[in-house]
């Protein structure tokens, strides 16, 4: 690993500067601060006053108990409390616009589904009956085994085979209010017949497509084109076929999803008017109706700057529930039709915010230049003294001619040492004499007004690459997929001023694993401020609110498996309790998940390591070092492991 000494903090370097560099006070949300110590610290309310635990702290406890980076750490502290601010927003709401409904809130099934999870959203949201939403029969599976309350929903989206609906309708004889919403008219039959053969009378909501077009990454979702819900004329057909079978009064739920992480306020409440004008038109065809979902869209604030960038939010929590609840009684008062029981599908807002990953850096690749020789040796190429002029002469006044001259006798020097008239070394020194050159520029650009635009990213180019302990792939996918932009900050030293700027690349061998995007209070930049790496001492890294999505999307690229698990509950006493810890995949389990059996593979390693001493290459003493060296392996840890002195 390579180390470098840290450079002295500025005197006047403070927390505050921390904060701002990091915005981690915009997109914390009030759950992620920085300590007086420069420790960034998770903050929970336990009634009152909050407590406060440092990240470091936690990092020092799975060390003690032999969890080793990288690792995903849960704070389950701030999943009821997302849950608990959700419900209470949506009564503040409800009670302010004198809304004559209930609010019940579903969890998508889809976005987490760790157990430990889906666990702790249905333990803890008994208290506001807090239901599940699956997509599949395995998340039916899952919803009808942990929620222990028959007053919250299920709510079955999906394409539903015989099976499926089966499943449901056990529930519903269970006491459960489990809906079946229809994505196709092909749906409802199987629906009807298992009804029929069964004996069971179902509950039935209908997705219907939504005109409304949304902001942000996943518009695609709504709009005529998107992929999911009935037209209009689709859902008279299905009105007709219910009053056929003389089971209109089963339709009971409108279910509407306007789009995910919708960042702009004024779509929320175009796409609920329009769902209230289903809504009132499927009364008008005789359905009892009762419960009106609007799916989804609830947004997190990922950048911190409040506005309706794709990554962000143009609103609050209590802004979007009075939306909601109040446009829906606007609608529906003057036609004095009974408020419905207002659902919403939040998982991302839910789940992002109590779970982070954490990983160490391995090594630093810097691009500063070499220190150069005083001059050049007379017998040095023509073209190597040229360029060595151009890095002698860089000033203010002449740095775009210097840029130009230096790449021109770079590629110069260069084309030579393809021709074969350059040896290794003079390529070398030429390098260095460039990366000099760019390095005096990148220094100059600081002080000078107007950039050149070929040399506004040089900088960037001149940045550090920090190697992580991680997969992006496994951990962090949609940075890959969608380039989804999450909080990314070291969790100490923090009282330092950060002299670095860096990338995060991962320890995968593809040149997609990198961070490259980060959040600052001036928007999206290209690399980030990070400190120099001190003698002996770990340096850790926090990739924060990904708790929704990047488990479930994770793959094996490199065959790099689950990191350990830890989640933690904090105490009133700002203690804190490792409630659950899950070890990582060993390279045996991960090598089982692509098809191979690690026994057979161990004994066809001792076949080999047999040979080669029956052949003299090897001892028989020997041969047993190296089985056992192959069978350790299986059991280790799929990421980097420090040698234990």
């Amino acid at each position: 690993m390579q180390k470098t000494n840290s450079n002295s903090p500025s005197e006047d370097w403070q927390i505050s500067d921390s904060e701002n560099l990091y915005a981690i006070n915009e997109w914390g949300a009030g759950y992620f601060n920085i300590s007086k110590r420069g420790e960034v610290q998770v903050t929970v309310q336990n009634n009152q006053p909050s407590n406060s635990v440092s990240l470091l702290k936690i990092v020092e406890g799975m060390k003690e108990r032999g969890l080793e980076m990288p690792c995903i750490l849960r704070i389950e502290n701030v999943l009821d409390h997302r849950i608990k601010e959700l419900n209470e927003a949506f009564h503040r709401a409800i009670s302010a616009v004198q809304y004559q409904g209930e609010y019940r809130g579903v969890f998508p099934i889809k976005v987490n589904q760790q157990c430990h999870v889906i666990e702790e959203i249905a333990d803890f949201g008994q208290r506001f009956n807090h239901g599940l939403e699956a997509g599949s029969k395995a998340e039916l599976i899952i919803a009808l085994s942990q929620l222990r309350d028959h007053n919250s929903l299920i709510i079955c989206n999906g394409y539903k085979d015989a099976e499926f609906v089966d499943l449901g309708l056990y529930a519903t004889q269970l006491g459960i209010h489990c809906f079946f919403v229809l994505e196709t008219p092909a749906e409802l039959p199987i629906i009807l017949e298992r009804s029929k053969a069964l004996g069971i009378t179902p509950f039935i909501g209908v997705r219907i497509k939504s005109s409304v077009i949304v902001d942000g990454h996943w518009n695609e979702d709504s709009g005529d084109r998107s992929i999911f819900g009935l037209s209009t004329s689709a859902l008279l057909d299905v009105v007709e076929q219910l009053k056929d079978a003389n089971m209109i009064d089963c339709l009971q739920m409108l279910h509407c999803h306007l789009g995910s992480q919708i960042p702009n306020i004024r779509n929320i409440r175009s796409g609920v008017l329009e769902a209230c004008r289903f809504y009132t038109g499927l009364i008008n065809e005789g359905a009892p109706m009762g419960y009106l979902d609007l799916g989804g869209g609830l947004a997190v604030d990922y950048e911190g700057a409040r506005t309706n960038s794709t990554h962000s939010m143009n609103y609050q929590l209590d802004e979007y529930c009075v939306n909601i609840v109040e446009t829906i009684a606007e609608c529906l008062n003057p036609l004095q039709i009974t408020h419905p029981t207002i659902v919403t599908e939040s998982g991302r807002a839910t789940v992002a915010y109590s779970s982070l990953l954490l990983f160490n850096i391995l090594d630093v690749r810097n691009h500063e230049p070499q220190p150069l020789p005083a001059k050049l040796k007379e017998s040095d190429h023509e073209t190597l003294h040229n360029l060595f002029s151009v890095n002698v002469d860089v000033n203010e006044n002449n740095f775009q001619e210097c840029y130009n001259d230096a790449l021109y006798y770079r590629d110069e020097i260069r084309e030579l040492f393809r021709r074969g008239h350059l040896g290794l070394r003079d390529r070398a020194l030429a390098d260095n004499i460039t990366l000099s050159v760019l390095d005096k520029i990148a220094k100059l650009l600081k002080s000078i007004e107007r950039i050149p635009p070929e040399l506004e990213n040089l900088p960037e180019l001149l940045c550090d690459i920090y190697y992580g302990n991680f997969s992006l792939f496994q951990s962090l996918p949609d940075i890959w997929a969608i380039e989804q932009v999450f909080p990314v900050m070291p969790i100490h030293r923090l009282d330092e001023q950060p002299t670095r700027q860096a990338i995060i690349a991962d320890i995968t061998c593809d040149c997609d694993g990198k961070i490259d995007k980060f959040i600052s209070p001036q928007g999206i930049r290209n690399t980030l401020p990070l400190h120099s790496l001190n003698e002996d001492e770990e340096y850790y890294i926090g990739v924060f609110l990904v708790g929704a999505y990047q488990e479930t999307l994770g793959d094996l690229h490199n065959l790099f498996g689950d990191t350990n698990v830890v989640s933690v509950k904090i105490n009133p006493d700002s203690s804190f309790d490792f409630v659950r810890e899950f070890q990582g995949d060993s390279i045996a389990d991960v090598l089982s998940y692509v098809e191979y059996e690690p026994k057979q593979m161990l004994e066809q390693f001792r076949r080999t390591a047999e040979q080669a001493v029956r052949d003299k290459k090897i001892s028989a003493s020997q041969r047993q070092k190296m089985l056992r060296a192959f069978k350790d392996s299986l059991q280790g840890y799929t990421y980097f492991e420090r040698e234990q002195h």
